[in-house]
C-alpha cells in the first residue's frame, strides 16, 4: 500500500511539474491585450509611435519628446501585467517637469500583436530605442526606467545603449529567485525559460543608479532589491519605502523621488551633448517634428 501511495504522490509531483513549465508563461505574463490610447488616460500630448522589431513585428509604443531644455527623455519599461494606460501617471509627472518620456509598448499587450516571452521584450525595446536614436537621443541622453520585470530589460539596454541614468522600481536579482522562493518544492531554477536575471547585471552599472522599493512588498520582497543595491558600483542611491508593497509605490512617493533625483544630478551638470527638444505642429490631419 505504501508502495502504491508513493507512485500515486511522485506521478502528481511529475504532472504539477510539467504543467508547471508548459503553463510558466501563462503564469508570469498578465497582459491586457485590447488596445488603448493616451487620450483616454490623461496624456493626450503623447503619440503613438509603431516601432518595427528586429523579428517582424510592429509594435506601438507613446512618446512626447523633451518640452525643457536640459532634459534627457525618460524610457519606461513596464511590468508584467496590464497596458501602458495603468502607468500614464508617470509619465504625466515627467512631462510635466519637461522630462522626454517614451512608454515602451510590448508585444502581446495593449493591442499590439505577438506573445510575451524575454527576448520579445527585449526585442520591443530594442526597436523603440532605436526610435529615438533616429530623433537624435541616444546614450546619456536617455534614462531607464524599469518597472519590476521591466527592471531587467533596464539594466540590459542600459549597458548596451550606455544610458545616463538607470531607474529600477521593486527590482528582482531574478525571475528565477522569485519563483524558487514562491514555489520552493519544485525545481522551478531548471524549469524557466525567461529569467530576466538583473544580478548578473547590476555591477555592469557606472551610470547613476536609483533603486526604489517598498519594505512590504510580498511580490518581489525587498531582500532582492536590497541586494542589488549591494552588489551595484557607486554612484548610487536607494530608497526604502516602509508602507509600501509591489503595486502602490506611487501612493508612496515614488514618482516625487524619481523627479528629485533627476533634478539633483541636472544640478551636477552630468556630461550631456545638447538635447533634442520636440516639437509638434499640425498641419492640417498630418503632424510634422521641427
Amino acid at each position: 500500500m505504501a508502495v502504491w501511495w508513493l507512485a500515486g504522490a511522485a506521478g502528481l509531483y511529475l504532472a504539477a511539474t510539467a504543467l508547471l513549465f508548459l503553463f510558466q508563461r501563462k503564469l508570469l505574463y498578465f497582459p491586457h491585450r485590447g488596445a488603448v490610447v493616451p487620450a483616454d488616460y490623461g496624456v493626450g500630448d503623447m503619440r503613438m509611435v509603431p516601432v518595427r522589431t528586429a523579428d517582424g513585428l510592429t509594435v506601438s509604443c507613446w512618446f512626447r519628446g523633451p518640452m525643457q531644455e536640459g532634459r534627457p527623455t525618460v524610457v519606461l519599461l513596464p511590468g508584467n501585467a496590464g497596458h501602458l494606460g495603468i502607468r500614464a501617471h508617470k509619465a504625466r509627472a515627467l512631462m510635466d517637469e519637461g522630462y522626454g518620456v517614451l512608454m515602451v509598448g510590448y508585444r502581446g499587450y495593449g493591442g499590439n500583436p505577438g506573445t510575451p516571452s524575454e527576448k520579445g521584450l527585449v526585442a520591443d525595446a530594442r526597436a523603440a530605442l532605436d526610435f529615438l536614436v533616429g530623433l537624435g537621443i541616444s546614450g546619456t541622453r536617455m534614462v531607464m526606467y524599469g518597472e519590476s520585470l521591466g527592471s531587467s530589460i533596464a539594466l540590459q539596454l542600459a549597458i548596451e545603449r550606455r544610458a545616463g541614468v538607470v531607474v529600477l522600481e521593486a527590482p528582482a536579482t531574478s525571475m528565477s529567485d522569485v519563483a524558487a522562493a514562491t514555489v520552493p518544492f519544485f525545481p522551478i531554477r531548471w524549469l524557466l525559460l525567461d529569467r530576466f536575471d538583473c544580478l548578473s547585471r547590476i555591477a555592469e552599472i557606472r551610470s547613476p543608479l536609483l533603486i526604489i522599493h517598498g519594505e512590504r512588498d510580498t511580490i518581489v520582497p525587498i531582500r532582492f532589491g536590497r541586494t542589488l543595491f549591494e552588489r551595484a558600483a557607486e554612484p548610487k542611491r536607494a530608497h526604502w519605502l516602509p508602507d509600501a508593497g509591489h503595486n502602490d509605490l506611487a501612493r508612496h512617493g515614488s514618482i516625487q523621488l524619481v523627479l528629485d533625483y533627476l533634478e539633483e544630478l541636472g544640478r551636477k551638470g552630468p556630461a550631456m551633448p545638447p538635447p533634442v527638444i520636440e516639437q509638434e505642429v499640425r498641419k492640417g490631419t498630418g503632424l510634422v517634428r521641427t
